[in-house]
């Protein structure tokens, strides 16, 4: 190797180009540091029995059993042969599947007593679990062989794999670059924590860290390797945060400070209301960070319906007093619209600038989407360019080219978990100076947690209901383990009906011939709309293969669920449907005769998901609620229990008790806190690309260090890094961190993190 790079050498170099292309194509793995930074998942130990009780459909396993059976059956008339093994280790078997020649070649090697280690796709075949055509290596050899005693005596790496790279073959690899690398004496890797704080910290060497990772003869080792991994994700991740802090600070923002006898105080002394303690708290902390030379970047986390609206206009009106604008980012029509409706409603004459019989201080408030007609989109954006319209509500249409802005001084961004960074950061740029930045939801996405765990995202916190607003009861109903439990669902809504209320039923897809066609060329049981539009959130873990043990039915749609209900159970009441594919005057004539309390029942995708604000709506039922994520069902929930009466919201589900998709149901259904939510997400996700645009988790910047678990580790390595990049802003002293922040952010990266 190089000697100045060695971890990053392509990985052919070690294993040669096709096997390379195998790595890079199934894993995205393409250098040395790659694959050692590709840890074990796991460890088997000789005589432990991996579960088979607990095996994930749809997903690629590899586990550790014995033989238990093995049989040669005939089918078709006797002119096919199949072998079927079966395997055990005490909590469960697992059948294994192979058809013609490939029967009798592993008929004699797979025989009763046999251990090993069988990789492949769990299916359920005739309601049984199997892999079909696993590969496998057997740990315990005929007399004479010596295959089992290769792990006697060291813990057995099981790696996260792929259906062409079973774990061993991943093992091989690894051993094969680490005896390379041992040979040269780790010759050219470089290690990223400084020496004082690895013996501060009683850390072992980076070279002493992989090699027990890979190689552990014992747990202790295994806790060794991964203390100090853990440090490296994220004192590198801190430094670099730090360094952008340091950056921030210096950049220029026109302060927005509060201004008495303005807009604000003629806003607050007309409220029919009294402030929550947390809206009069949380204004203060926003009221600050405006007065500042430098730019907010500011999360306001509150429940549904917990008044971050007013908190957000608040701190509009506040900058509309310093002769700045301020935009409403919503992420649906629908609500932008709701948006700017209530906005206009709560400031009266306030918000008719310019206007005959608006008030002596007054603005004026517009509206921008894509569906306006042409005219009405001309005076806005004249408006928003000569500055008479103070603030503006609006979609992704605020984003375009042509919009421009006489002096931006606020964005803020309601629902962030349904925008981008790119589209956030493309608003701000219409600034001549960045904009502050209020962001505000109620259940934040993976990485906005784990930005606010690793402390790079100032946080404002409403925990309050306003009065007035009624606690939602949350169920789970298991329709298929028990359909009385769904009739009971329907029997509840029409209850709520006859006392004078309303409901809500919220599918996954719309069911017209477009959906149709989509569900055929898109992901299995995944609606293909867009930003704002309807169907499972599409960053969530929740689509249909892997807890649901069988193939799956498609998932239901509006349309023929509303005409069920209206023909069912539901005979007699007012059903109506609203989905995103609907004309915009459609869409609101329907909004607007279900506020009026015309229609009992909106059957919905999730175009109601945030804003929709009907206070007599009482009941919600979610039908295949295990297809929506987390946040997406604690948003949903928030459509009701918005007036005096109690809120109800259940959630259907095929899933069986103990899956996944179930779990999380049942954790929604126990808590209303979004944030606990989030962290309940988090686990069962991941952060996603902390540092990158994944939001998943699939490719995560982080490997060993866990956020939920690892609070303790990030806060110290923020105190560690935060110290160091004060005393030395270039890292001129630290050659092998800026070396190993070079490595991790790429081009894409940075500027992803900068716009972030």
């Amino acid at each position: 190797m190089d000697g100045v790079a060695a971890l990053d050498e392509p990985l052919r170099k070690t294993v040669g180009d096709r096997t390379a292309k195998v790595f890079a194509d199934a894993l995205d793995l393409h250098t040395a540091g790659d694959l050692l930074h590709h840890y074990p998942r796991r460890y088997a130990e000789r005589g432990e029995l991996t579960r088979l009780s607990d095996l994930p459909v749809d997903e690629h396993v590899t586990v550790v059993a014995r033989v238990a059976r093995a049989e040669l059956k005939r089918y078709n008339q006797g002119r096919g042969v199949r072998l079927e093994v079966l395997v055990t280790d005490g909590s469960g078997h697992l059948t294994l599947v192979f058809f013609s020649r490939a029967a009798h070649m592993h008929h004699k090697a797979l025989v009763p007593g046999r251990r090993g280690m069988f990789a492949g796709k769990v299916t359920v075949f005739n309601r049984t679990r199997q892999l079909a055509h696993p590969e496998y290596a057997l740990l315990d050899g005929e007399p004479g062989e010596d295959a089992a005693e290769e792990f006697a005596g060291r813990l057995l790496p099981i790696y996260p794999a792929s259906a062409k790279l079973p774990t061993w073959k991943i093992a091989k690899a690894v051993d094969t670059l680490l005896d390379s690398l041992q040979a040269t004496g780790w010759e050219g890797v470089t290690d990223p924590l400084p020496p004082a704080l690895r013996d501060g910290r009683g850390l072992v060497a980076l070279p002493e860290a992989l090699t027990k990772v890979h190689r552990p003869r014992t747990k202790a080792d295994v806790a060794d390797a991964r203390e100090r991994l853990k440090w490296d994700e994220a004192f590198v991740l801190q430094a670099e945060l730090a360094r952008r802090r340091l950056a921030d600070s210096a950049l220029p923002a026109v302060p927005r400070p509060r201004t008495a006898g303005g807009l604000l105080d003629a806003f607050d002394a007309r409220l029919p209301f009294t402030l929550t303690e947390g809206q009069e708290k949380v204004s203060a902390e926003i009221f600050a960070d405006l007065a500042r030379e430098h730019p907010m970047h500011r999360l306001l986390q509150g429940e549904v319906g917990s008044g971050k609206t007013m908190v957000g206009l608040r701190a509009m009106l506040a900058v509309v007093d310093t002769g700045g604008q301020a935009a409403m980012l919503a992420p649906t029509e629908v609500l932008a619209q709701q948006h700017h409706r209530s906005i206009t409603a709560m400031m009266g004459d306030l918000a008719e600038g310019g206007m005959l019989g608006g008030a002596e201080r007054a603005t004026k408030v517009v509206l921008l989407t894509g569906s306006m007609g042409a005219a009405a989109r001309r005076r806005a954006l004249l408006d928003l360019a000569t500055g008479e319209a103070g603030i503006v509500v609006g979609t992704h249409a605020l984003i375009e080219d042509v919009v421009r802005f006489h002096d931006l001084g606020l964005v803020v961004v309601d629902e962030q978990h349904r925008f981008g960074v790119e589209q956030r950061d493309a608003l701000r740029a219409k600034a001549a100076q960045p904009p502050h930045l209020l962001v505000m939801t109620a259940t934040p996405i993976p990485r906005t947690v784990a930005m606010t765990v690793f402390g790079d995202l100032e946080t404002s916190v409403l925990d309050q209901l306003p009065a007035g607003r009624s606690p939602i009861a949350t169920h789970v109903v298991p329709a298929k383990d028990k359909p009385h439990f769904l009739a009971r669902a329907w029997d509840r809504v029409r209850e709520e009906v006859e006392g004078g209320h309303q409901a809500y039923v919220v599918c996954p897809r719309i069911g017209d011939e477009q959906d149709e066609k989509e569900q055929r060329g898109g992901a299995r049981g995944r609606s293909a709309a867009g930003p704002g539009g309807d169907g499972p959130d599409g960053n969530g873990p929740d689509g249909d293969g892997p807890d649901g043990g069988e193939e799956r039915r498609p998932p239901l749609a509006v349309l023929e669920t509303a005409d069920r209900l209206a023909a069912g159970p539901l005979a007699g009441l007012r059903v109506e449907v609203l989905h995103g594919r609907m004309q915009p005057d459609a869409k609101d004539d329907v909004m607007r005769r279900f506020s009026d309390g015309e229609v009992d029942v909106l059957v919905a995708t999730t175009v109601i998901e945030v804003g929709v604000n009907v206070p007599n709506a009482t009941a919600m039922v979610i039908m295949d609620a295990d297809r929506f994520g987390v946040s997406q069902l604690h948003q949903l929930r928030g459509r009701v229990g918005r007036g005096s009466a109690p809120g109800l919201c259940l959630l259907v589900s095929d899933m069986p008790e103990g899956t996944p998709a179930r779990t999380r149901l049942d954790a929604v259904a126990a808590t209303l806190d979004g944030f606990e939510l989030s962290r309940i997400d988090l686990e069962q996700r991941r952060e996603g690309d902390v540092l990158g645009q994944a939001q998943s988790g699939a490719r995560s910047s982080l490997r060993m260090l866990a956020v939920m678990d690892d609070e303790e580790v990030i806060a110290a390595a923020r105190h560690e890094a935060a110290a160091l990049v004060a005393a030395d802003p270039e890292l001129a002293a630290h050659p092998e961190l800026r070396s190993a922040l070079d490595s991790l952010l790429d081009a894409r990266r940075a500027e992803y993190l900068d716009k972030g």
